[in-house]
């Protein structure tokens, strides 16, 4: 029971007993060293009779008798036994001298009085106050438990978005592969050669390696070159990054999402084809990765409808950053349309 007292409850105790006794100085013939050492023995006493209920096992209670209402209790019927203590050691132990005392009988009644109405307003507070800490403490449970759970939705919205993806670019990539090699035609070796820069490139994220900038740029890369070999009259390509930037991490398929697009929806549908050039920057450490796709295709179609891949990737920086990364499309002069996203990196 010790090891539940503190600073503040012994504060209180101290306070009350202090309170007490200038309270009761000017009634009182009694030295006032005395009262204060009678009125912090009862403050004492009903500190650690609080204490004792509040530590009795939640097992032990009557389904009848909530903890409040015995703590009252038994605090209400602490102020009387010690205040009767006290002045039964005031006057030797002697119950009929006590009795035989009108003064003494009027102080103890005053004493007990006294220590049992502030020590009920005092138990009756601290009741409400930890009444109120519990409601905070289960307030917070329920709001880690809420974050949990909605972490482990977006986990799975993420691997749902991911799984639509993945499959989309290996498919489209496929069948450009497929229809250059049914043509006989005497790029298929390279083709084939690309192909395979392509899947070793995405083995780090099949593997469930967080892929890095340099990850995406080697598989941008060689997703590039596949679409070149496809039409190599109408694509070129170049990509400008700083090595330094290539540890930052980056949601898998980003730049691809925006490489793609950019060659189905700007060079594919152009008949002289295209130019499209991959950029990033950051500012320096803790500052935002900016990293862009522009291409010199036919341009925004306002009545196109969105692409899923764009989509999909808009819907997946939501998930994972929140309003601290975004994607946006923006028209290029003469002709062509630039994709950048923002993401945040590591402090």
């Amino acid at each position: 029971m010790l090891a539940s007292l503190n600073l503040g409850s012994l504060g209180v105790a101290m306070g009350f007993g202090i309170a007490a006794a200038v309270m009761f100085a000017p009634f009182f013939m009694t030295p006032f060293s005395e009262l204060l050492a009678r009125a912090l023995f009862l403050s004492m006493v009903m500190l650690l009779v609080f204490i004792g209920v509040q530590r009795v096992p939640e097992r032990w209670l009557p389904a009848w008798l909530p903890r409040w209402l015995l703590t009252v209790v038994a605090v209400g019927l602490a102020a009387p036994a010690a205040s009767f203590a006290v002045y039964l050691v005031a006057v030797g132990g002697s119950v009929s001298a006590l009795m035989d005392n009108p003064a003494r009988v009027m102080g103890f009644f005053i004493f007990a009085g006294t220590g049992l109405v502030l020590g009920l307003v005092i138990t009756l507070t601290a009741q409400l106050r930890e009444r109120e800490a519990r409601a905070r403490s289960q307030a917070l449970e329920f709001e880690l438990e809420r974050s949990r759970l909605a972490k482990q939705a977006v986990d799975a919205q993420l691997a749902l978005l991911q799984a639509q993806i993945e499959p989309h670019f290996l498919f489209n990539t496929l069948a450009n592969v497929q229809a250059l090699v049914e043509a006989n035609s005497p790029r298929a070796p390279q083709v084939l050669k690309s192909l395979i820069a392509y899947l070793r490139a995405a083995m780090p994220h099949a593997q469930g390696t967080a892929p890095t900038l340099a990850d995406e740029l080697a598989r941008t890369r060689a997703y590039l070159e596949l679409m070149q070999l496809r039409m190599p009259d109408r694509l070129s390509f170049a990509i400008d990054v700083d090595p330094l930037l290539g540890a930052l991490r980056l949601p898998p398929l980003s730049l691809l999402t925006l490489v793609e697009n950019a060659v189905r929806h700007g060079i594919d549908p152009s008949e002289a084809g295209g130019r499209i050039d991959v950029g990033a920057r950051c500012a320096g450490r803790g500052a935002p990765l900016h990293l862009w796709v522009q291409d010199s295709g036919v341009g925004l179609d306002p009545v196109a409808p969105a692409g899923t891949g764009l989509a999909n990737l808009n819907a997946r920086l939501a998930a994972l950053y929140g309003p601290a990364a975004s994607l946006q499309l923006s028209e290029v002069a003469p002709h062509g349309v630039r994709a950048e996203i923002v993401v945040p990196t590591a402090a």
